[in-house]
């Protein structure tokens, strides 16, 4: 077995997948079994200024860089040998934001996330324009609160892109997005194409600014999965590898979101399947077999990275809250003398919340770091609550914590059960999914539908764009994205199901009554604090 990872390391087989997560950049490479051979990573964290949330590009270049590096010294450790050359490279990230760049490359505004809530107005204008549901966060929506803030940098626009698509035009000099990732940027035909028609009543609508530039222009182009997005530049070899042994050349897939890669990672891209993403933000994604009847808010209709219609709820704010928790009880320990084992204090939060009361003892929580779209606040102050007669001990509140960082997804899913979206399976990946049953057991109490997970689910995205890069670099022609998945990566992937259970649901639904009563509190903390 390791004479074969050798020979596809030398044979330049092996696929490199990296993702801009929201607390994390990880590396994966895998063989062509599409299994993991080595990973690596780097923390980074978004910074609220001038009331913005967003990270420093300089940082995410350099933090992929070092995830790159420390992959490859784990390469060089089990193996020997130093990456010379690949059969594909992927970039995915966080999807949506706003980065918006002059004729000169030159970065016009800080790098503004999908954590903001700073455009209800444009989000509601566009919306009713467009007679399409635009989300606060999307790429189109920030473009048109800049230019009703009347901000200076708009008229010099010349080039926008998400995260995904910045990076993999550093690497490889092409300024294209993989359509999934393109979707949250603005509204798609049902070619997957940019709507024409929505983008000339854009283009009426700020006719009167006179800017030097039309929306078609500064966009993105769009690639689907399976093509060849640009080619490793040796400047981009330079930046991805500092050493200097990574050869230029090596073709790349479109760069994709991290919705659109944790489909992939999860074989939801057929319709009728979906997945939960859990982690900084959740979010559910379901494949539509026919197009929703109504107009809903709280839906983003998006699209695989192949192209197909998705239904995507997603909320700003989900695995904070128990990151704060759990630095909570490590600080605690700490003055305690006892050195905390981190991975232990989430294996016994998560172990713990299983043994709370069915209703987590009268608790409540609002995990609400950041602003809620579909709850509607454009900011957030996280509280925990109790009634006179509730049951404050350890079980409880972990398990109290783990049903609030759901509730806002159920909140949202509540359109998808009234349009009686069909759906044969989900399946959960991310941070939610990484410690023991609970979160799996609890998104099926809060979805009331069996959920799945797995051994990859804590890959997550990384592992996803690889795959994509993988389709890209040895699918067999004609083979669709679907087709490729169930033949060459699932067919023997160990999945574990859980059913809901009766009582975990009753217990969610008691839960999610007391939470959205609570959330007057939430409004006048947002109001008052």
């Amino acid at each position: 077995m390791k004479q074969s990872i050798i020979n596809q390391i030398e044979n330049g087989q092996a696929v490199l997948g990296i993702e801009l997560g929201s607390t994390r950049i990880k590396a994966v490479l895998i063989g062509t079994d599409h299994q993991p051979i080595a990973v690596g990573g780097h923390q980074w964290e978004n910074k609220l200024e001038n009331g913005v949330w967003t990270y420093d590009l300089e940082d995410a270049l350099a933090g992929v860089s070092k995830a790159y590096a420390q992959l490859n010294a784990q390469v060089k450790n089990q193996y020997g040998i130093a990456i010379n050359k690949l059969a594909g490279i992927g970039i995915s990230a966080m999807m949506h934001g706003y980065l918006v760049f002059d004729k000169d490359g030159q970065m016009l505004t800080p790098f503004r996330t999908w954590r903001n809530t700073m455009t209800a107005q444009s989000s509601q204008e566009l919306s009713e324009l467009f007679h399409f549901a635009i989300p606060q966060r999307w790429s189109i929506a920030h473009l048109y609160q800049a230019i009703l803030n009347g901000e200076q940098h708009v008229k010099d626009i010349a080039f926008l892109t998400t995260l995904a698509g910045f990076i993999h035009w550093k690497l490889t000099g092409r300024r294209e997005l993989g359509v999934g990732d393109a979707s949250g940027v603005f509204p798609l035909d049902e070619h997957g194409r940019y709507d024409k028609q929505r983008m000339q009543a854009f283009e009426q609508l700020i006719s009167g600014k006179s800017y030097g530039w039309r929306l078609e222009g500064i966009l993105p182009g769009i690639l689907f999965a399976g093509e060849e997005a640009g080619r490793l530049t040796h400047e981009g070899a330079k930046l991805l590898d500092a050493s200097g042994q990574l050869e230029a050349g090596i073709p790349l897939c479109p760069p994709e979101g991290d919705a659109g890669t944790g489909m992939v990672a999860t074989n939801a891209v057929a319709p009728r399947t979906g997945n939960v993403s859990a982690g900084t933000s959740i979010f559910a994604m379901l494949v539509l077999e026919k197009p929703l009847l109504k107009l809903h808010p709280e839906i983003d209709i998006v699209a695989t990275p192949a192209g197909s219609p998705v239904a995507m709820v997603h909320c700003n704010n989900c695995t904070t809250q128990v990151n704060d928790w759990i630095g909570l009880l490590a600080d605690f320990m700490n003055h305690m003398g006892i050195p905390p084992e981190r991975e232990k204090l989430y294996d016994t939060f998560f172990g713990a919340a299983l043994q709370g009361e069915m209703d987590a003892g009268g608790l409540v929580s609002c995990g609400y770091y950041s602003g809620e779209h579909i709850t509607g606040f454009e900011s957030g102050r996280p509280f925990l609550a109790q009634a006179e007669d509730s049951k404050l001990n350890f079980a409880n509140l972990a398990r109290g914590i783990l049903f609030s960082s759901l509730a806002t997804l159920k909140i949202g899913m509540k359109a998808l059960e009234e349009e009686q979206v069909g759906i044969d399976r989900i399946l959960g990946h991310g941070g939610l999914y990484k410690s023991g049953t609970a979160g799996q057991r609890f998104t099926a109490a809060a979805l009331n539908t069996p959920v799945s997970v797995m051994g990859t689910a804590s890959e997550g995205g990384a592992w996803g764009i690889a795959l994509l890069a993988s389709y890209m670099a040895s699918k067999q022609p004609g083979q669709s994205l679907g087709d490729y998945l169930d033949s060459r990566v699932f067919s023997t992937m160990a999945v574990s199901t859980l059913q809901p259970e009766p009582q975990d649901v009753a217990g969610f639904a008691s839960y999610l009554e007391r939470f959205k009563a609570a959330l007057h509190l939430e409004r006048a903390a947002v109001t008052h604090l």
